[in-house]
């Protein structure tokens, strides 16, 4: 009786599967799962939902045979994080993609500051775990999306190495104020920050400036605003509020460079895409996030799909946006 029960109670928890041919573990669970994301497989592998022949595996380059039995948790780990700031989107043993609000530091500047970064080493304290999170790119308190952070010293110093060849693709979304003129363009310019910490932007190097490359496409434009994606050559410092400001469209909510046009009570800005090589894998990994809903209530339409999008910012390691 007691080992019908345990059967009955693997079978609630667990979606039960039967090899048929040789494969990996990670294709098997692909194919098993009706084509989910490789990002979403190696998830479920990371967070120990997976056996082989009764056996927990976190490889995803486990070879399989005929005959061998694979079970596939139904379930999220009950010690998945929850926060209202920061949303878990991917985790391996090396690094962690986190969805950030806004609201939220990046870093801490002081041990005071409540920040992403505090609530991952608190996540992993929880679960045991040996390993801090590693800031390796930054977002601005008030700029939401996808971020990654390293979890031990060899792939925090990789990435920092590396980065714009493991970076391959950022992007970020925007409501800007106004009807842009051209449908897209790319701005220039040298940034400098100033004696109060205001970044100002100048046609030649003021001294000490860095160049800033930014390239925009507006997706969708009314008299009052225009949504635009950005991508970034070069990632400074407040680059795309800067750069937004200079040609006279500036990221609505923006109280630092902005008009003071402010209709959904933040700063429209958000980083919805983010691809890399895998520090140690060298495996391509790509990530999205869908546009803010409020960004889009101020268009009287849902949403386009990211697939619909086009470019963002790469910003460079220790820098914000």
């Amino acid at each position: 009786m007691k080992n019908r029960t345990g059967i009955e109670y693997a079978r609630s928890k667990y979606n039960e599967y039967v090899v048929r041919e040789e494969t990996t573990l990670l294709e098997f669970i692909i194919k098993a799962m009706d084509g989910i994301s490789r990002n979403r497989a190696k998830d479920i592998l990371a967070g120990h939902g997976v056996t082989v022949d009764r056996r927990n595996t976190t490889r995803y380059d486990e070879p399989l045979r005929p005959g061998q039995v694979v079970c596939i948790s139904k379930h999220k780990r009950s010690n998945q994080l929850l926060n209202q700031y920061v949303r878990i989107v991917y985790e391996d043993k090396d690094l962690v993609v986190i969805e950030k609000r806004e609201g939220i530091l990046s870093m801490p500047a002081t041990a005071k500051q409540y920040s992403a970064k505090q609530v991952l080493d608190e996540y992993f304290a929880k679960r045991h775990f040996k390993c801090t999170a590693h800031t390796v790119h930054r977002l601005d308190r008030e700029t939401s999306g996808l971020m990654m952070y390293a979890k031990n010293l060899e792939t925090a110093q990789i990435l920092e190495d590396n980065w714009h060849e493991i970076v391959y693709d950022r992007r970020y979304v925007a409501v800007v104020s106004g009807s842009l003129e051209r449908e897209g363009g790319t701005i220039e310019s040298w940034l400098k920050d100033n004696k109060a910490y205001i970044t100002y932007s100048s046609p030649t190097d003021p001294g000490g400036g860095k160049f800033a490359i930014t390239h925009y496409h507006t997706l969708k434009t009314t008299p009052r605003y225009s949504l635009v994606e950005l991508k970034l050559e070069t990632g400074r410092k407040n680059q795309i509020r800067v750069h937004m400001q200079d040609i006279g469209h500036p990221v609505v909510g923006d109280r630092k460079y902005g008009n003071g046009s402010d209709p959904i009570g933040r700063l429209a800005l958000h980083a919805y895409r983010l691809d890399f090589y895998h520090p140690r894998t060298g495996e391509p990994m790509n990530f999205e996030t869908p546009f803010p809903r409020e960004f889009m209530r101020l268009f009287n339409a849902p949403a386009p799909s990211t697939e619909q999008a086009s470019e963002d910012e790469t910003t460079e390691v220790g820098s914000n946006n």
